[in-house]
């Protein structure tokens, strides 16, 4: 006969005294914490399972799209000034979401001590790596020269600047003897991090995409325009996510940030996005031009240094683009059971 006693057994749910303990929620930090890293929950960022689980439901790919009508617009539609914005674009973009990708991946979530943040991380890695099978979908689908588009970054100065000047501010977070206990290794990491979610991908990626957005509102290039509208509602949420941490980690480690540091970081982040945009926009294009686009990189930028209490780097830069805020909360209201291209040809299998 079974017997129930009184008195519920707990010695399988309390730790020993001189052992392990239970996790104290209140101890756990973005970077420095002491928790167990393993242990989900009790949540100290419920913030950041909501961003995890909000990734989750913007789920797509590549070959969602149609991108038929694309091939027939680069051929046959397009200027010459049109196919160097877009080519151009692309080139920037495949090189800057594997720059992403590694920096994320390698250098900013091994040093999240909470596996909450972790995790949004880590779909966030798995994000970028599908930007990029998106850029390489659209290279491949219009036939393009993958060795000539890749090599770009490598062979034009304006775009090497970017990438060169994201590598140099995002490799410091990947130093292997960097301590996030010292003082100044810490400002460096979250200089690095600022600049990631607030320029690299806040600003240039956010403002990055306009030129074909700008060929999309006429009716040009609507597939890739489609594809990048996916990518921007993804960026969107990974600057923010980025911007909120960068705001937990500035009242956790009570960290005040030099102005000179950041005057030169908005400086020069502007002076390579102004480049860029003279040259990928050297002719300008029916509704969009190199002012423009660094105008409103300007404006975005001052929107991100407001969301983590900074002093707006470019007073009076004005929006110029306010239909970009449409384009990165699209919603995805299409049934992709019923739109999803099942037969499509790729690079060297379209006819022109």
């Amino acid at each position: 006969m079974l017997q129930w006693d009184d008195e519920p057994n707990t010695e399988q749910t309390q730790a020993p005294v001189d052992g392990p303990q239970p996790v104290n929620v209140d101890d756990k930090r973005v970077v420095n914490g002491e928790t167990d890293i393993n242990q989900l929950a009790p949540f100290k960022y419920p913030w950041a399972w909501e961003y995890f689980m909000n990734a989750n439901k913007n789920h797509w790919t590549p070959l969602d799209v149609n991108m038929s009508q694309d091939v027939h617009d680069y051929h046959h539609r397009l200027n010459d000034a049109e196919r160097h914005v877009y080519e151009n674009v692309l080139a920037y973009l495949t090189t800057a979401d594997i720059l992403a990708m590694r920096n994320i991946g390698l250098a900013v979530m091994e040093k999240m001590s909470a596996p909450e943040l972790q995790i949004y991380q880590a779909r966030q890695v798995y994000e970028e790596s599908m930007h990029t099978w998106a850029y390489q979908h659209c290279i491949e689908t219009l036939n393009l020269d993958q060795s000539e588009i890749y090599n770009r970054y490598r062979v034009v100065p304006e775009i090497n600047r970017k990438i060169s000047l994201a590598n140099r501010r995002l490799d410091a977070a990947m130093r292997p003897d960097i301590n996030l206990r010292n003082k100044d290794d810490l400002q460096e990491f979250v200089m690095s991090y600022l600049f990631f979610a607030a320029i690299f991908e806040g600003a240039w990626f956010y403002n990055g995409f306009s030129p074909i957005f700008a060929l999309q509102r006429r009716g040009l290039m609507r597939g890739t325009g489609e594809q990048l509208q996916y990518i921007l509602r993804d960026e969107a949420m990974h600057f923010s996510f980025g911007l909120k941490v960068c705001n937990q980690i500035f009242e956790e480690e009570n960290i005040k940030l030099d102005p000179k540091a950041l005057r030169e970081m908005w400086d020069e982040a502007e002076a390579a996005e102004r480049d860029y945009a003279n040259y990928i926009l050297r002719d300008p294009i029916l509704g969009y031009s190199s002012e423009y686009h660094s105008e409103q990189f300007r404006y975005i930028a001052n929107r991100r240094a407001r969301t983590v209490g900074l002093e707006e780097p470019f007073p009076g830069a004005r929006n110029v683009s306010p239909w970009l805020e449409e384009q990165a909360t699209m919603r995805k209201e299409k049934n992709f059971f019923e739109t999803r291209v099942i037969e499509y040809q790729t690079g060297a299998q379209l006819e022109w």
